[in-house]
């Protein structure tokens, strides 16, 4: 069964055509800048040759319009038809409380996921762009939506309320939804099988680490704390984005610069974080670069950057009893060796030993990083989230 997984952003789109009976991709890229100039589509062909091809693609139709063009095309193509694609999976961001699982789309989804809008302005249209493209350019092939946020609704209330008059949860639905969730479910679930632990026995700590962040407290299979919030701004201190912070200091700001909730939402949201304390960027190589150089703002966005991380492995080793496992997944995650190395220094007094030999030369690939006298095993596990949304979509649609 071939299966195309789309993520639709507010000005991207990226793409995965995967055959589920090999395990395969066939096609992989994406389209950038919808609706502005200088639109493209870059196109991974299955000999690893790029293309780039440019045009005006005003929005998300056009866009997988594209998409379909160049996996069909003679040239570039994976397929020789599009009936070769049995069904097509989304990233859908939020979910809210009315999904706990990926589901069939449906209008009655639709609408559902229509509601969400109000908490995720940001992302759900796009997302709903890409599934009304979808049903308009291949309307007998069935559809599966897989939610960012599904995997938390298992957190207790305990968990995910907040301290503000519980009227407001009732009339809003404002609470902790968390996200990256589907990554979570896949690095967790394949670190046990590359460890050989029983997922449903395991108690583990996900830090996916990259431009955005988060960490997630998974028990026996179950999400029961995480980092990201209401919105993904909360947590770890992030690419462009702050984090926690004192919500005084959003109230006091608006107040003296004299700006309202957009740009004050803004200011947390792009100009923040790595890039906001640095003023260099919000890419954690070049922050170390400039570091090693001796710039004190970039150790500071360094510092801080890791510290978090470090803050809330340890306060989810307490709200789990303890850890059996510590997953580092995310660009940052997967390939920074001095952020991997810091973090588990700082967590011996939990038993955690690395081998620093072996975590200076692991990049990008499966690895077991603890010591056979670590009380806690450490391990790189790349996600894949494409491979989980078109897994989901693989058992829906069967």
């Amino acid at each position: 069964m071939k299966i195309l997984v789309l993520n639709c952003g507010s000005s991207s789109i990226k793409y995965k055509l995967l055959d589920m009976n090999t395990n395969e991709e066939l096609g992989v890229g994406a389209v950038e800048k919808i609706g502005m100039k200088g639109s493209f589509l870059k196109h991974v062909r299955r000999d690893g040759q790029k293309v780039m091809l440019k045009g005006e693609i005003l929005e998300h139709q056009v866009g997988i319009e594209y998409i379909l063009g160049v996996l069909t095309s003679q040239k570039h193509g994976c397929i020789d038809s599009l009936e070769e694609i049995n069904a097509v999976g989304h990233r859908v961001v939020h979910g809210g409380e009315k999904f706990n699982s990926s589901v069939l789309i449906t209008e009655e989804v639709i609408h559902k996921i229509e509601e969400c809008i109000d908490i995720a302005p940001l992302h759900n249209p796009p997302n709903l762009a890409g599934i009304r493209a979808i049903a308009e350019l291949l309307p007998s092939v069935p559809q599966v939506a897989v939610f960012d946020t599904a995997f938390h609704q298992t957190m207790p209330a305990h968990a995910y309320m907040y301290g503000i008059p519980y009227s407001l949860y009732t009339k809003y639905g404002i609470r902790r939804y968390g996200f990256h969730g589907t990554s979570h479910r896949y690095v967790s679930k394949r670190a046990c099988e590359f460890l050989g632990l029983d997922y449903s026995k395991t108690k583990i700590i996900s830090a996916h680490i990259g431009n955005g962040a988060s960490v997630c407290a998974i028990e026996n299979g179950k999400s029961i704390d995480t980092s990201m919030g209401f919105t993904p701004i909360e947590g770890l201190m992030m690419g462009t984005r702050s984090g926690d912070v004192d919500l005084g200091v959003v109230t006091f700001l608006m107040e003296k610069e004299m700006i309202g909730s957009g740009a004050v939402s803004t200011l947390f949201n792009k100009h923040s974080g790595v890039l906001g304390v640095s003023g260099i960027s919000s890419d954690m190589r070049d922050v170390e670069n400039a570091m090693k150089a001796g710039n004190e703002r970039a150790k500071l966005a360094w510092d801080m950057y890791e510290y978090r991380i470090k803050k809330y492995i340890g306060s989810y080793a307490a709200a789990l009893g303890g850890a059996d496992v510590i997953i580092f997944t995310g660009g940052v995650g997967e390939n920074q060796t001095i952020t991997r190395e810091y973090v588990c220094t700082g967590l011996n007094y939990m038993g955690v030993k690395i081998d620093n030999e072996l975590n200076a030369k692991t990049r990008g690939k499966e690895t077991l990083l603890s010591t056979l006298e670590s009380s806690v095993k450490v391990v790189v596990i790349p996600t894949d989230e494409e491979y989980m949304i078109a897994s989901d979509t693989l058992e829906i649609v069967k």
